[in-house]
Protein backbone atom coordinates (compact mmCIF):
# COMPACT_ATOMS: atom_id res chain seq x y z
CA UNK A 1 0.00 0.00 0.00
CA UNK A 2 2.73 2.57 0.79
CA UNK A 3 4.30 1.87 -2.61
CA UNK A 4 0.97 2.43 -4.33
CA UNK A 5 0.51 5.76 -2.55
CA UNK A 6 4.01 6.79 -3.56
CA UNK A 7 3.25 5.95 -7.20
CA UNK A 8 0.20 8.20 -7.27
CA UNK A 9 2.00 11.05 -5.52
CA UNK A 10 4.72 10.92 -8.18
CA UNK A 11 2.29 10.56 -11.10
CA UNK A 12 -0.07 13.41 -10.23
CA UNK A 13 2.31 16.36 -10.85
CA UNK A 14 3.25 15.01 -14.30
CA UNK A 15 -0.40 14.67 -15.25
CA UNK A 16 -1.10 18.20 -14.03
CA UNK A 17 1.52 19.59 -16.41
CA UNK A 18 -0.27 18.29 -19.49
CA UNK A 19 -1.96 20.97 -21.59
CA UNK A 20 -4.89 19.92 -23.77
CA UNK A 21 -5.45 22.14 -26.79
CA UNK A 22 -8.52 22.07 -29.05
CA UNK A 23 -7.84 23.78 -32.38
CA UNK A 24 -9.14 24.45 -35.89
CA UNK A 25 -8.05 21.84 -38.42
CA UNK A 26 -6.19 24.44 -40.50
CA UNK A 27 -3.72 24.85 -37.62
CA UNK A 28 -2.57 21.22 -37.54
CA UNK A 29 0.99 21.62 -38.83
CA UNK A 30 1.82 24.93 -37.19
CA UNK A 31 0.53 24.02 -33.73
CA UNK A 32 2.38 20.72 -33.83
CA UNK A 33 5.59 22.71 -34.33
CA UNK A 34 4.73 25.30 -31.67
CA UNK A 35 3.90 22.54 -29.18
CA UNK A 36 7.50 21.36 -29.46
CA UNK A 37 8.59 24.69 -27.97
CA UNK A 38 6.56 24.11 -24.80
CA UNK A 39 8.35 22.74 -21.71
CA UNK A 40 5.07 21.03 -20.82
CA UNK A 41 3.46 18.12 -22.64
CA UNK A 42 0.84 19.37 -25.09
CA UNK A 43 -2.04 17.19 -26.28
CA UNK A 44 -3.51 18.51 -29.52
CA UNK A 45 -6.99 17.80 -30.88
CA UNK A 46 -8.07 19.18 -34.27
CA UNK A 47 -11.39 19.59 -36.06
CA UNK A 48 -13.77 22.14 -37.50
CA UNK A 49 -14.04 25.24 -35.34
CA UNK A 50 -17.76 24.69 -34.79
CA UNK A 51 -17.14 21.10 -33.71
CA UNK A 52 -14.36 22.11 -31.32
CA UNK A 53 -16.44 24.93 -29.83
CA UNK A 54 -19.47 22.71 -29.29
CA UNK A 55 -17.36 20.03 -27.60
CA UNK A 56 -15.89 22.59 -25.20
CA UNK A 57 -19.33 24.03 -24.45
CA UNK A 58 -20.51 20.49 -23.69
CA UNK A 59 -17.75 20.08 -21.11
CA UNK A 60 -14.82 18.57 -23.03
CA UNK A 61 -11.65 19.02 -20.92
CA UNK A 62 -9.68 21.58 -22.95
CA UNK A 63 -7.15 23.97 -21.41
CA UNK A 64 -6.75 26.11 -24.54
CA UNK A 65 -8.91 26.59 -27.61
CA UNK A 66 -7.76 28.16 -30.90
CA UNK A 67 -10.43 28.76 -33.53
CA UNK A 68 -10.52 30.08 -37.07
CA UNK A 69 -13.37 32.50 -36.38
CA UNK A 70 -14.14 35.12 -33.73
CA UNK A 71 -17.82 34.26 -34.17
CA UNK A 72 -17.36 30.81 -32.65
CA UNK A 73 -15.23 32.26 -29.86
CA UNK A 74 -18.00 34.77 -29.18
CA UNK A 75 -20.51 31.92 -29.11
CA UNK A 76 -18.38 30.15 -26.47
CA UNK A 77 -18.36 33.33 -24.39
CA UNK A 78 -22.16 33.47 -24.66
CA UNK A 79 -22.28 29.91 -23.33
CA UNK A 80 -20.42 31.09 -20.24
CA UNK A 81 -17.16 29.23 -20.96
CA UNK A 82 -14.47 30.72 -18.71
CA UNK A 83 -11.73 32.52 -20.65
CA UNK A 84 -13.57 32.69 -23.97
CA UNK A 85 -14.57 36.31 -23.38
CA UNK A 86 -10.93 37.48 -23.37
CA UNK A 87 -9.27 35.84 -26.41
CA UNK A 88 -6.09 36.91 -28.17
CA UNK A 89 -5.72 36.92 -31.95
CA UNK A 90 -2.61 34.89 -32.74
CA UNK A 91 -2.59 34.78 -36.57
CA UNK A 92 -4.34 35.73 -39.81
CA UNK A 93 -4.94 33.89 -43.08
CA UNK A 94 -6.27 34.35 -46.61
CA UNK A 95 -8.63 32.36 -48.82
CA UNK A 96 -7.67 30.74 -52.15
CA UNK A 97 -9.21 28.62 -54.87
CA UNK A 98 -7.27 25.43 -55.52
CA UNK A 99 -7.19 22.82 -58.27
CA UNK A 100 -5.05 19.80 -59.09
CA UNK A 101 -1.29 20.39 -59.15
CA UNK A 102 -0.31 22.09 -62.38
CA UNK A 103 -3.84 23.24 -63.29
CA UNK A 104 -4.21 26.48 -65.24
CA UNK A 105 -4.92 29.52 -63.01
CA UNK A 106 -8.36 31.12 -63.08
CA UNK A 107 -8.63 34.62 -64.53
CA UNK A 108 -11.29 35.49 -61.98
CA UNK A 109 -14.31 34.18 -60.08
CA UNK A 110 -16.42 34.08 -63.25
CA UNK A 111 -14.23 31.18 -64.40
CA UNK A 112 -15.40 28.99 -61.51
CA UNK A 113 -18.60 27.62 -63.08
CA UNK A 114 -17.04 26.83 -66.49
CA UNK A 115 -14.08 25.10 -64.82
CA UNK A 116 -16.40 23.07 -62.57
CA UNK A 117 -18.35 21.98 -65.66
CA UNK A 118 -21.20 20.63 -63.54
CA UNK A 119 -18.94 19.10 -60.88
CA UNK A 120 -18.74 20.18 -57.23
CA UNK A 121 -16.76 22.88 -55.46
CA UNK A 122 -15.15 21.59 -52.23
CA UNK A 123 -15.39 23.83 -49.17
CA UNK A 124 -16.07 23.62 -45.45
CA UNK A 125 -19.63 23.44 -44.20
CA UNK A 126 -20.83 27.03 -44.21
CA UNK A 127 -22.69 26.73 -40.88
CA UNK A 128 -19.90 25.08 -38.85
CA UNK A 129 -16.56 25.56 -40.57
CA UNK A 130 -15.20 29.14 -40.76
CA UNK A 131 -13.46 28.52 -44.10
CA UNK A 132 -16.86 27.57 -45.50
CA UNK A 133 -18.49 30.67 -44.04
CA UNK A 134 -15.73 32.87 -45.48
CA UNK A 135 -16.14 31.14 -48.87
CA UNK A 136 -19.88 31.78 -48.81
CA UNK A 137 -19.29 35.46 -48.00
CA UNK A 138 -16.93 35.74 -50.96
CA UNK A 139 -19.21 33.90 -53.40
CA UNK A 140 -22.13 36.12 -52.39
CA UNK A 141 -19.99 39.25 -52.87
CA UNK A 142 -18.91 37.96 -56.30
CA UNK A 143 -22.54 37.33 -57.28
CA UNK A 144 -21.97 33.59 -57.74
CA UNK A 145 -23.68 32.06 -54.71
CA UNK A 146 -27.08 31.41 -56.28
CA UNK A 147 -25.52 29.55 -59.21
CA UNK A 148 -22.93 27.56 -57.24
CA UNK A 149 -24.77 26.79 -53.98
CA UNK A 150 -26.24 23.63 -55.53
CA UNK A 151 -22.82 22.46 -56.72
CA UNK A 152 -20.96 22.21 -53.42
CA UNK A 153 -19.11 19.39 -51.66
CA UNK A 154 -19.23 20.65 -48.05
CA UNK A 155 -16.90 19.01 -45.53
CA UNK A 156 -16.56 18.79 -41.74
CA UNK A 157 -13.29 20.76 -41.81
CA UNK A 158 -11.16 22.65 -44.30
CA UNK A 159 -8.47 19.96 -44.51
CA UNK A 160 -11.11 17.52 -45.75
CA UNK A 161 -11.99 19.94 -48.56
CA UNK A 162 -8.29 20.16 -49.39
CA UNK A 163 -8.09 16.35 -49.56
CA UNK A 164 -11.02 16.11 -51.98
CA UNK A 165 -9.15 18.23 -54.50
CA UNK A 166 -5.78 16.55 -53.88
CA UNK A 167 -7.37 13.14 -54.55
CA UNK A 168 -9.09 14.38 -57.70
CA UNK A 169 -12.59 13.85 -56.32
CA UNK A 170 -13.54 17.46 -57.03
CA UNK A 171 -11.92 19.77 -59.61
CA UNK A 172 -11.83 22.89 -57.43
CA UNK A 173 -11.92 23.85 -53.75
CA UNK A 174 -11.86 26.91 -51.52
CA UNK A 175 -9.39 26.64 -48.64
CA UNK A 176 -6.94 28.75 -46.70
CA UNK A 177 -3.67 29.73 -48.37
CA UNK A 178 -1.75 27.89 -45.64
CA UNK A 179 -3.64 24.65 -46.38
CA UNK A 180 -2.78 24.88 -50.05
CA UNK A 181 0.89 25.46 -49.22
CA UNK A 182 0.94 22.28 -47.12
CA UNK A 183 -0.40 20.00 -49.89
CA UNK A 184 1.82 19.31 -52.94
CA UNK A 185 -1.11 17.69 -54.73
CA UNK A 186 -2.85 21.02 -55.38
CA UNK A 187 -2.08 24.39 -56.95
CA UNK A 188 -3.44 27.82 -56.08
CA UNK A 189 -5.54 29.00 -59.03
CA UNK A 190 -6.94 32.24 -57.59
CA UNK A 191 -6.37 34.37 -54.50
CA UNK A 192 -9.58 35.71 -52.99
CA UNK A 193 -9.37 39.45 -52.23
CA UNK A 194 -9.44 39.88 -48.44
CA UNK A 195 -12.16 42.58 -48.51
CA UNK A 196 -14.55 40.11 -50.17
CA UNK A 197 -14.05 37.24 -47.72
CA UNK A 198 -13.81 39.37 -44.60
CA UNK A 199 -10.83 39.34 -42.22
CA UNK A 200 -9.71 35.80 -41.35
CA UNK A 201 -8.32 35.75 -37.82
CA UNK A 202 -7.47 33.04 -35.28
CA UNK A 203 -8.55 33.88 -31.71
CA UNK A 204 -7.09 31.79 -28.89
CA UNK A 205 -8.19 31.56 -25.26
CA UNK A 206 -6.92 29.86 -22.12
CA UNK A 207 -9.88 28.08 -20.54
CA UNK A 208 -7.98 26.97 -17.41
CA UNK A 209 -4.99 28.15 -15.42
CA UNK A 210 -3.08 25.17 -16.79
CA UNK A 211 -3.53 26.53 -20.32
CA UNK A 212 -2.24 30.04 -19.58
CA UNK A 213 1.45 29.27 -20.35
CA UNK A 214 0.57 27.85 -23.78
CA UNK A 215 -1.56 30.90 -24.62
CA UNK A 216 1.44 33.09 -23.72
CA UNK A 217 3.61 30.90 -25.96
CA UNK A 218 1.20 31.35 -28.88
CA UNK A 219 1.53 35.12 -28.45
CA UNK A 220 5.35 35.06 -28.32
CA UNK A 221 7.94 36.06 -30.92
CA UNK A 222 9.01 32.41 -31.15
CA UNK A 223 5.52 31.29 -32.10
CA UNK A 224 5.05 34.13 -34.57
CA UNK A 225 8.16 32.96 -36.40
CA UNK A 226 6.65 29.48 -36.65
CA UNK A 227 3.33 30.89 -37.84
CA UNK A 228 5.18 32.89 -40.51
CA UNK A 229 7.12 29.82 -41.62
CA UNK A 230 3.82 28.05 -42.23
CA UNK A 231 2.47 30.98 -44.25
CA UNK A 232 0.25 32.62 -41.61
CA UNK A 233 0.23 36.38 -41.25
CA UNK A 234 0.84 38.30 -38.05
CA UNK A 235 -2.26 39.18 -35.99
Amino acid sequence: MPLLCLFFSLASPAQAERITVFAAASLRGVLEDIAKLSPQEVILSFGGSGTMARQVAAGAPADVIVLASPLWMGWLAEQGVAGASTPRNVARNTLVVIGPAGATPLDGPDDLAPRLNGNRLAMGQRDAVPAGAYAQTWLRAAGLWDDLSTHLAETDNVRAALALVARGETPLGVVYATDAAAEPGVSVLYEVPAPLSGPITYPAAALTATGAPFLSLLDSAQARAVFARHGFRAP
